[in-house]
């Protein structure tokens, strides 16, 4: 089943690297209290992710913010070593985006939002899509139907539905 607007979040652990290495992160006690906008990839450094959808998140983090928004997440289904030097290269982590892996697709899975694409080498990585999660509901929820394009789960498109 996937997921939708009205749905509580699935319980899930990611991964992302600290101080002293990989650290897990459950997604329920980060969203409790708190609006999120989490928005996926199929992979870190993929050209349409790399491009496009980080950017497009880099340049509306501010303006998320000053809409109420607590904190902006970007999930792969990676782990978290490849989506920190990630993070660093797009400039997501400076401008306070959290990288967050998801080493085996279990979130991912859980929400209905996998694919594999084998000619790509892609196999149970995320459907590109971003969401406004507020207190562990799903607010908005914007998938686009090819993972190559970036155009209804932009940073831009997410802001300008809220």
């Amino acid at each position: 089943m996937t997921i939708s607007t009205g749905d509580r979040l699935p319980e899930a652990t990611l991964a992302q690297m600290g101080t002293d290495g990989p650290e897990a992160v459950t997604l329920s006690e980060r969203t409790k209290g708190r609006k999120v906008v989490i928005f996926a990839v199929p992979g870190a450094f993929t050209p349409t992710c790399h491009s496009a959808h980080v950017p497009s998140f880099v340049r509306t983090k501010d303006q998320f913010a000053q809409k109420g928004v607590d904190e902006v997440i970007c999930v792969s289904v990676n782990d978290p070593f490849v989506m920190k030097s990630w993070g660093e290269a797009t400039g997501a982590t400076e401008a306070g985006i959290t990288m967050l892996g998801d080493p085996e697709a279990a979130f991912t899975k859980a929400l209905g939002m996998d694919f594999s694409a084998p000619p790509a080498g892609l196999i149970d990585r995320s459907k590109r899509y971003a969401m406004l999660v507020d207190d562990g509901v799903v607010k908005l929820m914007h998938v686009e139907e090819s993972p190559g394009t970036c155009e209804v789960s932009a940073g831009e498109a997410l802001l300008a539905a809220m």
